[in-house]
């Protein structure tokens, strides 16, 4: 099954065609396409509520991962990767920041919880944000080449959890 992208509104600059085939080339690049994912694009409004309930903080974040792969597992769930929430709010005030376009940070926001969704966490150590980096650099590389850091060396900061 495609991953499922779900959202209440038309984002400008944001296609959910582009963001489901993203999804799938970065699941396919990690060795999941056959992953059941849900991407939900969602405000700044709907997002704090996310994170005040799920993470006690009281604003909202760019991206929040609810990984279904983690604690008790059932037989026959291995399909089921998650669900990753970004806010097109913030990720176009970071994209006026970075000097990139929105959809390339939702884009970087994906990459970013699809990795938190299959274990990577960068505030385990600093040996995992490092890891996590990479993986990060390598699959953007893959999807968007163009958009990639235009200065040799450079890297966007990592997104905000």
């Amino acid at each position: 099954m495609p991953p499922s992208v779900i959202t209440n509104r038309r984002w400008p600059d944001i296609r959910v065609a582009t963001v489901r085939r993203d999804a799938r080339q970065i699941l396919r690049a990690l060795g999941e396409p056959a992953a059941d994912l849900t991407v939900s694009l969602v405000d700044d409004a709907e997002m704090h509520q996310l994170n005040r309930a799920y993470r006690g903080k009281d604003a909202p974040t760019d991206v929040l991962a609810f990984a279904m792969r983690e604690g008790l597992r059932v037989a026959g769930d291995d399909r089921e990767l998650g669900d990753v929430v970004i806010s097109v709010d913030t990720a176009v005030r970071q994209a006026a920041r970075r000097r990139v376009t929105p959809a390339a940070e939702v884009r970087t926001l994906l990459i970013h919880g699809i990795l938190h969704l299959l274990g990577y966490d960068h505030e385990r150590s600093a040996a995992e944000a490092r890891r996590m980096r990479r993986q990060e650099r390598s699959l953007a590389s893959l999807l968007h080449g163009a958009d990639a850091p235009r200065r040799p060396g450079s890297a966007p900061p990592p997104p905000g959890c």
